[in-house]
């Protein structure tokens, strides 16, 4: 309840006049301060008029006004400049570390602003703002939006910081793993970052112009080379048909050249997999990318349109995997190149937010500026997300409405984190 008067307070939602301290003193709201995000006073330079003399100061809000007492602050000199105490109960009076005693206000929260929040927290229906969503205005929308697409294009930036940071400030390196990442299509996405840890590219990059030993240290990595790592039906025909131990005789020599380990085969997941999702393939694909030189950052930073970006990031297989989905499984043969779908989720999760990062990093707004125009181009993703907003009003167009609408549902809607959502705040002053 704190966190939602202290929402009240800094929204001025609550009447405008006939406000008192509960010694019966009047109180005029001229400023409700600045909010602090740190330790200390909830809000800073605060501005009231209490009992005909004007005060600037700091205010605290508490449910209770116990709470007080409970958090220690008759203790702690910062909170000798508070000049308003606001709670929701006023239970106790309080008094400062230096003696005084604290004025203190009831705030008087609207019935309907409470009862709106209240619908929000218990609503079933989702999202629980569905009702209002009609009503508000494109401007209202758009600049929310907006700031949602920024806001995880920024988490994203940070994930990205930790790679680099995890790759010993190399770029190139990180790139490759987000590329890896990214290649899970969210099933895997855990395990292929785990295994591009695992690629030792300068070793790699000294076999670069062998499309087979890439092959066989990128599957050899992946723990896809141990034969246990092939399900028992189709272990026999794998090596009957050779391929398999060609290329696990080749990774048994680089390993022991470059000292490598892989990751356990057991964090590949196949369940509900697509064949074409399949870690081989993906792990083929991506070996193909590297061998043709189209799987580094400077090529992509070179790409000045999402054509030029969608044919860098467009792949094939070896002819094994033309007719194969797992080792010794042969299939109908296809080139199992990336589908324009798989292409766009990659522009995306992948280069959009790499440009927005390394654009930070370098301090360079045209890198920052392509990203977002790469957003905008690119048509909105189709997913159950995007649907459900779609159902309530809102209209998606372009692929940074839907992440910003993916945005809005993980950090707000699944966190019932209304009080920080503008939508929120336009539900709970509507009457």
């Amino acid at each position: 309840m704190e966190k939602f008067i202290h929402y009240v307070w800094k929204h001025r939602l609550f009447p405008l006049s006939e406000l008192a301290t509960t010694d019966h003193q009047p109180v005029e709201i001229i400023d409700t301060g600045l909010h602090n995000h740190d330790a200390g006073p909830d809000f800073f330079n605060a501005k009231v008029k209490i009992g005909g003399t004007v005060w600037v100061g700091n205010v605290e809000i508490h449910h209770k006004a116990s709470d007080w007492y409970l958090h220690g602050h008759e203790k702690d000199a910062r909170y000798n400049n508070v000049i308003l105490h606001v709670v929701g109960v006023s239970d106790t009076m309080v008094k400062k570390e230096n003696g005084e005693i604290l004025p203190q206000l009831v705030l008087p929260v609207p019935v309907s602003v409470e009862q709106n929040y209240k619908e929000l927290l218990a609503t079933d229906h989702y999202p629980p703002c569905y009702k209002i969503i009609p009503t508000l205005t494109r401007l209202m929308i758009h600049s929310w939006m907006t700031a949602l697409q920024t806001e995880r294009l920024e988490q994203r930036t940070a994930a990205i910081q930790q790679r680099v940071d995890d790759c010993n400030g190399n770029w190139e390196a990180a790139y490759f793993v987000t590329l890896a990442r990214n290649y899970g299509f969210g099933i895997n996405g855990d395990a292929f970052e785990q295994w591009a840890k695992h690629i030792p590219l300068i070793a790699v990059d000294h076999h670069r112009d062998d499309l087979f030993q890439i092959e066989a240290i990128f599957m050899g990595q992946a723990g896809l080379l141990e034969l246990k790592s092939v399900p028992e039906r189709y272990q026999e025909e794998a090596v009957r048909e050779g391929y398999f131990g060609r290329l696990r005789t080749e990774y048994q020599y680089l390993a022991h050249k470059f000292s490598l380990n892989p990751i356990e085969a057991g964090l590949w997941k196949f369940l509900r997999l697509r064949p074409q999702n399949f870690p081989h393939i993906r792990i083929a694909q991506l070996a193909n990318l590297y061998y043709q030189r189209k799987a580094g950052l400077v090529a992509l930073i070179d790409c000045q349109t999402i054509e030029e970006v969608a044919e860098l990031l467009q792949t094939q297989v070896t002819p094994y995997w033309e007719m194969h989905y797992t080792f010794g499984s042969e299939s109908t043969k296809s080139r199992k190149t990336l589908s324009k779908a798989s292409l766009q989720l990659l522009i995306i999760n992948t280069v959009v937010p790499m440009l927005f990062a390394y654009g930070r990093h370098k301090s360079s707004e045209k890198l920052c500026g392509r990203a977002f125009d790469f957003l905008e181009t690119l048509k909105a993703e189709n997913n159950h997300i995007v649907r459900m907003w779609r159902e309530v009003g809102l209209e998606v167009d372009s692929a940074g409405d839907s992440q910003a609408l993916i945005q809005l549902k993980k950090e707000y809607c699944d966190r019932k984190d209304c009080l920080r959502c503008r939508i929120g705040y336009e539900y709970l002053k509507a009457r």
